[in-house]
């Protein structure tokens, strides 16, 4: 018969953790006497990330004591106590190879259902002081499991656990960790997990993509775990083309048209998307990485970008002072998740000044396409002189029989003229959107600076435009995901402070920052990445969870813990990689 052996709680609290703050529910310990169980929550319990952790779905964690000796017996370890994985209940029997999704067991007067195994993080590896912990937790088939409460009660150690139901489709705890988490992921297996209906949202939001990219052939990788950022992997390498057209759009904008050299066909490129270019600003120097939006019809013939020339800006200032037409260049295949959806929604192209680029050829795409979508672009800039497209947009939107443009100029000139140059003064906000009749239902793509994108947000958010509805693009470096970590002041990209001129060079493309590799300094590309304050998305940081996977422009990458899954082919984790040569990665 099982058994509770322990009931665990304890409140979140914040820890020290590699420099940083870390704000953490992991640290349970036991509880005397009986307890109370919610639908939420144990009395006395609750937990620090509520992305990652708690909720209906998963209200109780539970850790068999079968597992603490495999553990004991597999690290070495013998200072273990009840609550050391975290778990609320620390139970004899239900192994993970036995239990299933839908098992519904009675506990002292509590009823509770299984709902889906633990998705480990790096706060485990922290209680449990064993960096690795993650990765082997979920690899060893003991992930430990989760309850939902079906009936509140009281529960208390000791009390037997009597299996009272269980679910139609029996697939078990260990098998529904390993279909999403390995590489293995069966059609058939994956139809069957979708037929247990205790099964959680999440999990099967999972295995619903993870069903559909087989559908759709996507390729290598798990669709359900890259972050959609890594969702369009594109080979790595740069190829020559050669600048054929150089056109001032406007008093500080350039655009640059570039073809292969001998006529052959370029990668195709979705609208939206982006190209690395590799330039060599000074003879025999460091080679220099900067991200540009494709701003021209999708082509399989030539690439169009437009480059914003800044006034201390080192890659601009060489484009415009030395680039000529004829000169080659080195241009990665196009990349990016910024992309325009298919469908019959709306589409709002939401942009300010150089941000227009990417909008503009989604624009391009609506247009030769004659589509009868609603389609809003909305701008701002400054004033005529720094108005890059509007002589294209004007005509483009000529395409459009339900299309609008509506452009406000912040600063505009005497000569500006208003229903002509421009449609308003100031800036776009939320009384613009009202006056546009922005559709709650629209797909929104947002590019511009970073206080115009915080704002345009907060204003959408008002007009009741969905989150999930709100595409972004940002053109230095990406939004970070740093779980649990509170208090981190937030700093600009910058080489470490140790960087030397030896080593792999590491270039963040995205970021303009590149820094030499020092592997008695660092342990993944995600440490040196970190050291550089390049934003970056991770969670377990042992290769389990993908959140860090992002786009392998140039190089090749070693593994180090090997990830349980690989990550797309021209895709890498940068929790676990170290580079084996110069690299250049997509942040």
């Amino acid at each position: 018969m099982a058994r509770l052996l322990s009931v665990n709680v304890g409140l979140p609290r914040d820890i020290a953790w590699k420099g940083r703050t870390v704000h953490t529910g992991i640290w349970k310990n036991p509880v005397r006497g009986r307890c109370r169980v919610g639908r939420l929550n144990l009395d006395g319990d609750g937990q620090g990330d509520l992305a990652g952790h708690g909720g209906e779905q998963r209200a109780v964690f539970v850790y068999q004591i079968e597992s603490y000796r495999y553990w004991q017996d597999e690290l070495n370890r013998t200072d273990f106590v009840h609550g050391q994985f975290g778990e609320n209940f620390t139970i004899e029997g239900l192994s993970d190879d036995a239990v299933c999704i839908g098992d519904r067991y009675q506990i002292g007067t509590a009823l509770f259902e299984v709902t889906q195994p633990r998705v480990t993080c790096y706060r485990v590896g922290i209680r449990t002081n064993e960096p690795r912990m993650p990765a082997l937790l979920t690899s060893s088939g003991r992930p430990g499991f989760y309850f939902r409460v079906l009936q509140e009660g009281e529960v208390g150690a000791g009390d037997e656990i009597v299996k009272v139901g269980e679910a139609d489709e029996r697939m078990t705890v260990a098998e529904i960790n390993g279909l999403l988490y390995s590489p293995n992921h069966a059609r058939d297996r994956l139809e069957r997990a979708l037929r247990i209906e205790a099964l959680s949202p999440g999990w099967r939001w999972s295995f619903e993509a993870l069903l559909q990219s087989q559908t759709t052939a996507a390729g290598s990788g798990n669709a359900r775990l890259a972050p959609a950022a890594a969702l369009h992997p594109a080979a790595p390498g740069f190829r020559p083309l050669a600048v054929t057209a150089i056109d001032q759009e406007s008093a500080d904008v350039l655009s640059l048209s570039m073809q292969d050299p001998d006529g052959q066909p370029l990668q195709p490129a979705l609208p939206g998307q982006y190209v690395v270019l590799r330039l060599r600003p000074t003879s025999g120097g460091p080679p220099l990485f900067r991200s540009y939006s494709l701003s021209g019809s999708p082509s399989t013939d030539r690439y169009r970008i437009s480059v914003k020339i800044e006034p201390n800006g080192t890659a601009g200032t060489y484009l415009r002072e030395h680039l000529q037409v004829g000169d080659v260049l080195d241009v990665s295949s196009p990349r990016g998740s910024f992309i325009l959806q298919s469908g019959e929604r709306p589409v709002v192209l939401l942009s300010a000044g150089i941000g227009a680029t990417p909008v503009l050829a989604m624009l391009h795409t609506l247009a030769e396409a004659r589509s009868t979508r609603q389609v809003l672009w909305l701008h701002t800039v400054r004033d005529r002189r720094h108005h890059p497209f509007a002589a294209e947009v004007r005509r483009l939107m000529l395409g459009l029989t339900r299309g609008r443009s509506y452009v406000c100029y912040s600063r505009p000139d005497s000569g500006d003229k208003i229903g002509e140059d421009f449609d308003a003064p100031g800036h776009l906000s939320r009384s613009v959107f009202d006056e546009v009749g922005i559709p709650r239902e629209a797909d929104v793509y947002l590019c511009g600076p970073t206080r115009f994108m915080a704002d345009m947000k907060a204003a959408l958010a008002a007009s009741d435009v969905a989150p999930e509805r709100i595409h972004v693009e940002i053109f230095n470096g990406s939004e970070s995901l740093n779980p649990g970590i509170v208090g981190a002041a937030t700093r600009g990209p910058h080489l470490p402070r140790d960087d030397t001129n030896t080593g792999p060079l590491v270039s963040f493309a995205r970021s303009g920052i590149a820094a030499h590799w020092k592997a008695s300094a660092y342990q993944s590309i995600l440490e040196l990445a970190e050291a550089c304050d390049v934003p970056v998305r991770w969670s377990c940081r042992t290769g389990v969870c993908h959140n860090c996977e992002s786009g392998l422009v140039s190089g090749a990458v070693t593994y180090e813990p090997q990830p349980l899954e690989k990550p797309a082919n021209g895709n890498l984790l940068v929790c676990c990689s170290q580079p084996t040569r110069d690299v250049v990665i997509d942040l």
